[in-house]
C-alpha cells in the first residue's frame, strides 16, 4: 500500500509565515527598549534639557539694576558682541574668547600628552590587572578633595618665596624670586592639567584595553619598529579614546571659572569667569546670553572632533 507525502510549503511561504511573528517581536524589543532608556531620559530631561531651556528663555529678557523683566530683547545679546561688528580692535567679547580658547589648546595638549603617556604605560607595561587597578586609584586619589583645596595647596609651591623659588635660589640658579609662577598664565595652565588629566587618560586607556594585542605582534613581525607600531597601529585605533577625553577636557576648560579666578588671582579674564561676575551683579538675563554664546562654541568645538572621527563608527 503505498503513500502519498503531502507537498511542503515553499520556501517563500514558510517565510511569509514567519514575518508577522518577527514584526511583534521587534515591536516588543523596541517597547523594552524604551523603557529601558525612560529612566536615563527623564533624568537628562529634568537636569539637562529643562534649565538649558530656562536659560535659552531668561536670555531674552530685559532686566534693571532692581529686576528681572520678562518681555522679549535682542539687547543682551548685542551687548555681548558689542563692537564686534566694527573696524578696529578685537572687541571684549572675542578677547575674551581667544583667551579661553589660549587655555583650552594648552591644557589639552599638555592633558593629550600626559596621559596617552600614562595610559600607554598602564596598558602595555602593566601586566598586572590588580596593580592596573592600584595605579588608576592613585590617578583618583586628587579626586579626594575639592577643586579648591587641590589649587590652594599649589600657592605655597608656586609663590614668591615659595618651596620652587627657595630651592632655585639656593641651589644658585636665579638671583631673584620668579614672578611669573603664580598668579599667572602658567599658574592656571598648570592647574587645569592637574584637575583634568585623569579625563584624558581613562578613555585612552579604555581605548587601548580593547585593541587586539594580535596587531601589535604583526606589526613587530613585519619589520616595524616600536615608534611605528605606535603611531600607525596604537594611534589610529585610540582616536575615540583621544576624541571622548578631548571633548571632557575642553568643555571643562570652556565653562571654568575657579581655576581661572583662583590660579590667576582674579586678573585673567575668561568666559567663565565673565558669566560669574554677571552672576554675582543679578545680572541673569545678562549671564545667560553669555552661557547660551559659550555653549554654541562648545558645540562647535565638539562638532570639529566628531567630524574628524566617526564616534558612532569607532565605538
Amino acid at each position: 500500500m503505498s503513500t502519498v507525502a503531502a507537498p511542503a510549503l515553499p520556501e517563500a511561504a514558510q517565510a511569509a509565515s514567519t514575518l508577522p511573528g518577527l514584526a511583534v517581536e521587534t515591536r516588543r524589543q523596541r517597547r523594552l527598549a524604551y523603557w529601558q532608556a525612560m529612566p536615563l531620559g527623564l533624568v537628562f530631561l529634568a537636569f539637562f534639557l529643562v534649565p538649558l531651556t530656562l536659560t535659552l528663555v531668561v536670555s531674552f529678557w530685559e532686566y534693571n539694576e532692581y529686576e528681572i523683566i520678562p518681555a522679549f530683547t535682542l539687547q543682551n545679546y548685542a551687548d555681548v558682541f558689542e563692537g564686534c561688528l566694527s573696524g578696529g580692535d578685537l572687541c571684549t567679547t572675542f578677547r575674551t574668547y581667544l583667551s579661553t580658547l589660549k587655555f583650552c589648546l594648552l591644557g589639552w595638549a599638555a592633558t593629550l600628552t600626559i596621559g596617552f603617556t600614562v595610559a600607554y604605560f598602564v596598558a602595555f607595561h602593566v601586566r598586572s590587572t590588580a596593580m592596573q587597578t592600584v595605579l588608576f586609584l592613585i590617578c583618583t586619589i586628587p579626586f579626594w578633595t575639592s577643586n579648591v583645596i587641590r589649587m590652594i595647596a599649589w600657592i605655597p609651591l608656586l609663590g614668591r618665596n615659595g618651596l620652587v623659588n627657595d630651592t632655585l635660589m639656593s641651589l644658585g640658579l636665579i638671583r631673584t624670586p620668579i614672578e611669573g609662577l603664580l598668579y599667572s598664565d602658567f599658574s592656571v595652565v598648570l592647574a587645569f592639567i592637574h584637575l583634568d588629566t585623569v579625563f584624558m587618560i581613562v578613555p585612552i586607556f579604555n581605548s587601548m584595553m580593547r585593541i587586539d594585542r594580535s596587531l601589535i605582534e604583526a606589526a613587530t613581525d613585519a619589520g616595524a619598529t616600536p615608534w611605528q607600531t605606535l603611531w600607525n597601529v596604537i594611534v589610529p585605533l585610540c582616536k575615540p579614546g583621544i576624541a571622548i577625553g578631548s571633548i571632557f577636557v575642553l568643555t571643562l576648560i570652556m565653562g571654568d571659572f575657579v581655576t581661572v579666578g583662583v590660579m590667576g588671582g582674579q586678573q585673567i579674564a575668561s568666559v567663565g569667569k565673565v558669566i560669574q561676575v554677571q552672576m554675582a551683579y543679578l545680572q541673569f538675563p545678562a549671564a545667560a546670553a553669555n552661557a547660551v554664546v559659550l555653549l554654541g562654541a562648545v558645540m562647535v568645538l565638539i562638532a570639529a572632533l566628531t567630524r574628524l572621527i566617526d564616534l558612532r563608527r569607532e565605538l
